[in-house]
């Protein structure tokens, strides 16, 4: 069974209400009736009439819940709920009502209120609109101050396994240039995360262009200080760095890079030093060994508020779906 088809059962066997805020997207559209049909999870969808009428156009009988977000009567209660939550930072009652018409961040509030499960929008906006809808109306998890990304990257078989591996590339879309703390805690979420949707034990890589101590400088004491900071907060979960990335997935390698590593060679989270070298990283892998990217995943969440690319595929749009779900529970 391959990793889609497993993440799909397990979404249909405990299905969630999922908010979809870009019900206007044809991909969103085309995602959302194949998530009803199939009972992947229960889609809301975000939109006025024409969204409505897109959504039923087929006549298959396919029931699909559609909200407006402007003339909702629920509208006042997401609004007071946001009002809270922006009121220290200035915001009125007026602007939060004015606020919360916004489908991204309408979608955020019935997350946040425990009306949905989940979201996923980006397929029409750009991740700055998500992300901030996402931390106006949700906020981070309790003690978390880094709100991160993550891609699930299912590549072919090349550690002499007969299956597809999963592996998790972190942080690829959020965090710029992470200091030492904020790699320790992108990495505690993406470990949460693996554990939640791909359901097997992390192993985490700090990665840089040295191994071990085989150079010196400025970035490679940044991974090994966040290795230390990590260790501190989850000594339960193997990991190790710093590492390049062919010893922390190549045994081979690892045997003679770094003997006696408790994950080089068989890790499973890549956590990146900085912003720019994973968003290359999961593109060269994408582009080059025709690796299937899911995500981007946001990390750190009180509740899930999933990203898209604007590249989206209507079945890439159903993969996040069904693991905005999974994290839900």
């Amino acid at each position: 069974m391959t990793f889609i088809t497993r993440l799909r059962d397990e979404a249909r066997d405990r299905p969630r209400r999922v908010v979809f805020p870009e019900g206007s997207d044809p991909r969103t559209v085309s995602a959302v009736r194949f998530c009803a049909r199939e009972q992947l999870l229960s889609p809301v969808v975000l939109g006025g009439p024409e969204v409505k009428s897109a959504l039923h156009s087929e006549g298959d009988g396919v029931d699909i819940e559609v909200v407006d977000p402007r003339n909702d009567p629920g509208a006042e209660v997401l609004a007071r709920s946001l009002y809270e939550r922006r009121k220290g930072r200035g915001m009125t009652a007026e602007d939060a009502l004015q606020h919360a018409q916004d489908p991204l961040l309408f979608g955020a509030l019935l997350v946040a209120t425990g009306q949905a499960d989940g979201a996923v929008a980006g397929a029409a906006n750009p991740t700055s609109a998500v992300l901030r809808a996402a931390l106006w109306g949700i906020g981070p998890a309790p003690g978390i101050r880094t709100v991160s990304s993550s891609f699930f990257m299912v590549v072919e078989p090349f550690r002499g396994t007969s299956d597809a591996e999963v592996l998790i590339f972190t942080d690829a879309g959020v965090v710029p240039d992470p200091d030492s703390t904020q790699l320790a805690e992108i990495a505690m979420a993406a470990c949460e995360a693996r554990r939640s949707v791909v359901g097997d034990e992390p192993r985490v890589a700090f990665l840089s262009y040295s191994t071990l101590g085989s150079a010196v400088g400025p970035a490679t004491e940044k991974m090994i200080d966040a290795l230390r900071i990590f260790r501190a907060r989850a000594p339960g979960i193997p990991a190790d760095g710093e590492l390049q990335v062919d010893a922390a997935l190549i045994s081979e390698v690892a045997a003679v890079k770094a003997p006696g590593s408790p994950v080089a060679g068989t890790a499973n989270i890549l956590v990146f030093p900085d912003l720019a070298a994973a968003n290359i990283g999961y593109k060269l892998v994408e582009r080059l060994a025709r690796a299937r990217a899911i995500g981007p995943i946001v990390q750190g969440l009180a509740r899930p508020y999933n990203d898209l690319s604007r590249g989206a595929t209507s079945d890439d749009i159903v993969n996040v779906a069904c693991i905005t779900s999974l994290m839900s529970q």
